[in-house]
Parts: C-alpha cells; sequence; structure tokens
C-alpha cells in the first residue's frame, strides 16, 4: 500500500543490492576451497591416552573473508514477529533461500536480490507496517504519545537500532524522521506517517542484508552481536545483547561468553542452532516429498514433516536435555513419535495425540537417526529405495568423503528386476561389472545396501521380491551384519568426529573452509573428542574462538 506516495526507484535499489552482495561474493570465491576430505589425516583415532589437547586460541587461525548474507525467509519473519508479535503475518517474499554445500548460510553469503524479489519486499513491507500501526495493535507499538515529535523519534530511532543492528546515524534519524512528516502531512495521519517510516525500515539493504565486516581482522562488538543471534536465534539481536554490544562487552573474553551462555539458555536457541542439523541432514528438503502414492498408498502428505520433527526432537533432548555424547545420535533406540510415525515403524504410538518419547524394540530393525524415516525417506526415489542416495549420504555427510560425480555419457540406471536379479543387491552387482559405474558406486551401493530391509517409505521388511534381503557389508574394511551394526561402525568411525567439527566450522563462519583452517579445524574435533563429544561444549568453545571472532579485512583481499 503506497497511497499515493512517491517509493525509490526500483532498479536503483535492484543496483544497490545487487552491487553490495556481488562484491561479497567474489571475494568469498577467491580463497574458500573445499578442502578434500577423502581420509581424515592425521587426526588420532582416540584422544583418551593422548596428551590434552591444546587451546583453541594457541593455534593460528586465518578468519574467512565477510560474507555479507542476505537475511532468509525466516530471518525476516522471526525479526519482525520477535520485535512485533507472533500474530504479525510475513509472507509473498519471491527469492528463495539459496544452499550452498547443503548449507544456506553459505548460499546467503553468496545470494543477491532480484527484480521480483525487490517488489515482494516493498510489499511484504508495507503490509507489516500496516499491521503494525492498525488499531488495536498501535497502542502496543508506540509506548508514548504518538503526536509528540519526541515520541516520533523515539520510537523511529529504537525500530531502527533493533532492526538494523545497530545505532541510526544523525542522517539515517533524520531521514526517517522527514519520511514520516512528509506521509502524516499528506494523509492526515502521524500512524500513517509511522507506517511508511516502519516500511522504509523493513526494505532497507541495512535490514535485508547483515554487514558485518569487523575492523582490524577481528568483528566489531556490533557484528558479535548480529553474528551470535542469528547463528544461535536465527533472528535479529535483541535489547539486551545490543546493549552489550554498545557497552563493547563483546569484545571480552568474559562478555562474550556471558552472552553465548544467555542465547543459549533461551527457548530460541534450539529453533536457531537445530538449523544447523537442519541444513547439514537436508532434513527441510523432506518439505517437497516426492513420492508415488500408486506404489505408496499409504503415503500421507504430512509424513515428510513429521519425519523431520522426529529427528530434531530426538537432537533437541540429547543436546539440550541430556547434554550427551553426540555419537548416541546414530546409535540410541530412544526416539520422538507420533501414531502415524508408531504405525510406519509398527510399534505402540507413545501418545494419542502429537509426540511422545519411546524405546523401540530390538525387533524393529532400527537404531539412531539412520533408522529415523527423515533419512531413509529422503534418500529414497519416488517409486523404491536407492543404495546410491544412502550410502552417498554416509559417505558424504556423516563421513566427509568424496564420491565423484558419474562420467557424463555413463548410463547410471540399474538392471529391473527379473527373475535372475530379484533383490537390489543382485541388481547391483549386475550394474557394477560395468566398469565405468565401478568406481563410485562401490564406495556407496555396499553401504546403502545395508538399508535395504526399509523400503522407499522406510517400513522394515525381510523380503525384496519374494526373495530374501541381505544386508550385511563391509564399511573401509569393518564388516557389518545390518543398519544397526552399520550405524555403530559409523559411531566409531574415525572420520566421523571431524566430519561434525568441519560442518560446524562452515556454519559458524558462513563458508568453506580453505587449507589453512585445517590446523584449528583438526584441534577443535580434538577438543570435541577428549571432551565428550559433547555439542553444547563444543559450539561454545568454536564461538568464544578466533573461528567465530576473526576476519579477514577486505582491503587484503583485494591486494
Amino acid at each position: 500500500m503506497s497511497w499515493g506516495l512517491p517509493t525509490p526507484n526500483l532498479w536503483l535499489l535492484v543496483t544497490l543490492w545487487g552491487f553490495w552482495a556481488l562484491g561479497c561474493s567474489n571475494a568469498t570465491n577467491d580463497v574458500n576451497d573445499s578442502v578434500p576430505m577423502a581420509d581424515a589425516g592425521a587426526l588420532p583415532d582416540t584422544m583418551a591416552d593422548g596428551p590434552p589437547p591444546p587451546e583453541l586460541d594457541t593455534v593460528e587461525y586465518r578468519g574467512t573473508i565477510a560474507p555479507i548474507p542476505k537475511l532468509t525467509r525466516a530471518q525476516i519473519t522471526h525479526s519482525i514477529q520477535d520485535l512485533f508479535g507472533d500474530d504479525v503475518v510475513v509472507s509473498g517474499l519471491a527469492d528463495p533461500d539459496r544452499s550452498v554445500s547443503g548449507f544456506v548460510t553459505i548460499g546467503s553469503g553468496i545470494s543477491t536480490i532480484s527484480p521480483r524479489g525487490v517488489e515482494s519486499l516493498e510489499a511484504m513491507a508495507y503490509s507489516v507496517a500496516e499491521q503494525v500501526f492498525a488499531e488495536p495493535r498501535r497502542e502496543r507499538s508506540v509506548a508514548c504519545d504518538a503526536m509528540e515529535n519526541e515520541c516520533v523519534t523515539e520510537t523511529l530511532n529504537r525500530y531502527g537500532r533493533l532492526l538494523w543492528r545497530r545505532p541510526l546515524t544523525e542522517g539515517e534519524s533524520a531521514r526517517l524522521l522527514q519520511i514520516h512528516s512528509a506521509a502524516s502531512e499528506r494523509l492526515s495521519s502521524t500512524y500513517a506517517g509511522l507506517e511508511f517510516a516502519l516500511a522504509y525500515l523493513l526494505q532497507s539493504p541495512n535490514f535485508v542484508f547483515r554487514k558485518e565486516l569487523g575492523q582490524d581482522g577481528l568483528y566489531t562488538s556490533w557484528d558479535l552481536a548480529s553474528r551470535l543471534s542469528f547463528l544461535l536465534w536465527d533472528t535479529s539481536p535483541d535489547e539486551t545483547l545490543l546493549g552489550a554490544a554498545a557497552a563493547g562487552d563483546l569484545t571480552t573474553d568474559e562478555g562474550l561468553r556471558l552472552s553465548i551462555e544467555r542465547l543459549l539458555d533461551d527457548p530460541r536457541a534450539r529453533r536457531g542452532f537445530l538449523r544447523f542439523f537442519s541444513q547439514w541432514f537436508g532434513l527441510d528438503e523432506l518439505d517437497q516429498l516426492n513420492k508415488d502414492p500408486i506404489v505408496f498408498p499409504s503415503l500421507s502428505a504430512d509424513l515428510g514433516k513429521k519425519a523431520r520433527q522426529e529427528t530434531l526432537l530426538n537432537l533437541e533432548a540429547l543436546i539440550f536435555d541430556d547434554d550427551g555424547d553426540f555419537r548416541d545420535f546414530l546409535t540410541t533406540q530412544r526416539t520422538f513419535i507420533d501414531r502415524k510415525l508408531a504405525a510406519l515403524y509398527g510399534v505402540r504410538a507413545p501418545l494419542r495425540e502429537g509426540f511422545g518419547e519411546t524405546i523401540l524394540p530390538e525387533r524393529s530393525g532400527r537404531a539412531g537417526f539412520l533408522g529415523q524415516a527423515s533419512f531413509l525417506i529422503g534418500n529414497s526415489h519416488p517409486v523404491s529405495t536407492s543404495a546410491t542416495l544412502r550410502g552417498k549420504f554416509v559417505r558424504e555427510r556423516l563421513l566427509c568423503q568424496i564420491v565423484p560425480p558419474p562420467p557424463a555419457d555413463v548410463d547410471t540406471s540399474i538392471p529391473e528386476p527379473s527373475g535372475r536379479v530379484q533383490t537390489l543387491r543382485d541388481r547391483v552387482a549386475e550394474h557394477l561389472q560395468n566398469e565405468s559405474c565401478r568406481g563410485c558406486h562401490s564406495l556407496t551401493d555396499p553401504i546403502g545396501l545395508a538399508f535395504e530391509q526399509f523400503d522407499g517409505l522406510a517400513v522394515y521388511r525381510m523380503t525384496d521380491n519374494d526373495a530374501e534381503i541381505d544386508p550385511s557389508g563391509e564399511l573401509d574394511g569393518e564388516p557389518f551384519a545390518d543398519a544397526v551394526s552399520l550405524s555403530h561402525l559409523i559411531r566409531d568411525h574415525r572420520n566421523f568426529s571431524r566430519c561434525v567439527t568441519l560442518h560446524l566450522h562452515r556454519f559458524v563462519t558462513g563458508a568453506m573452509e580453505n587449507q589453512e583452517q585445517s590446523e584449528m579445524i583438526n584441534v577443535v574435533t580434538e577438543r570435541f573428542e577428549a571432551q565428550g563429544f559433547r555439542i553444547k561444549e563444543l559450539l561454545v568453545e568454536v564461538l568464544e574462538s578466533r573461528i567465530f571472532r576473526a576476519v579477514t579485512p577486505t582491503e587484503e583481499v583485494a591486494q
């Protein structure tokens, strides 16, 4: 809604946003090359009998280049609703979030905004502003007499500080008041003026992009407030965190530690930090679950969302409630399911309504994450299972090993079932007779076949096409009997703990690692192992270290 008032030139905004984000994209691509992870290198198998690992601050570490991330749709929504109320509707944003190497935190750092995205952002901004200052909400939105100039100035400066995550300059404050004055005069309403001023704040690059550039090789206190809040809460900083930034507390060890502890104790930390696992494990892709209803007649429209919720509830309990050994995520018999998932798993539902805790029996054939529907369904084809997708997930996401893509001219299809090749194992064996396929598929398929006792909808079975399924195999020379046995091997695999810290490094920095950062990642891994594989402790150590606080100055990149 514009009421006939002039709006900023659309193409000028597109140019401004595109130029700003493009500079960040080019800088990021210059140095952040992926580190091959086919082997964990010299990382010791265990730290139990060795010397204690070094402190992180004793390790040389060159920070990543400031990526200037664009806020995700969720971050825009959370920032607005945390400030104005959960009942404010935030919708219509056109540009999708971008993922790079599985992480939106990396993709947002090299994202710009399209012309359609600018238009949708403008519509969203005016819609939100209209809701915020409509009766009776306006009484909550303005804590003073809106007819007084001092009240207008105080209100707009407060909203500007919270939405732009820093104090406004004198020029910025004057511009807001100018917009308010012009709209109030033309529309004979001070609340209409506040609407236009708020819409201006919400459309600004200062809100949509996080300009955290640092100073002298370290992020500033204001930068750290924004980085902490979006990382742990997935939203803009609150008044308390901005107050700590204004006092310079976040650039001190003690002040930063206190803020980290406060944010982690807040319920929003569960929402925010669990994004790490959603991106790492590709859980958000379950929203677009693609299954053939003829092959799977019991499929329901909400199965993907329920499967994701099961996994996130397990992670939440393990990390925030138990503060337990993260490796148990792969082997535990405990899970959280509702009636629909209980029917899928062939067990009794713990509650009549909603999700409840239960212990899966051994006969279920399931253990931990790799026995959950989120993994099994998300790594299957629309009409069948996939040993390749499931094995590739284990290699790449859990062990950080490289699986090369197939040659462009190779037929990747597996033979159809027949009298001679009934089970997927038989069909894969025939497929691997092709030398062009053997190199890649020998890395993935023997692992993926461990999960063949779960069909494409994660239902447990003993046969395939009336032939008994053999789920045994070996992982890097270690034999396993079935999916549960394989989960235990992955739990203790020498690559797993480093893969955890590598993915956390990507999530925290918003960039792919470079070779210079490998030593720090190795030391973080050693500390993770020595401290009992506890994710919260790992996270706090990383946030207190130079991994989170250091940045490569842009002038060094230009040289």
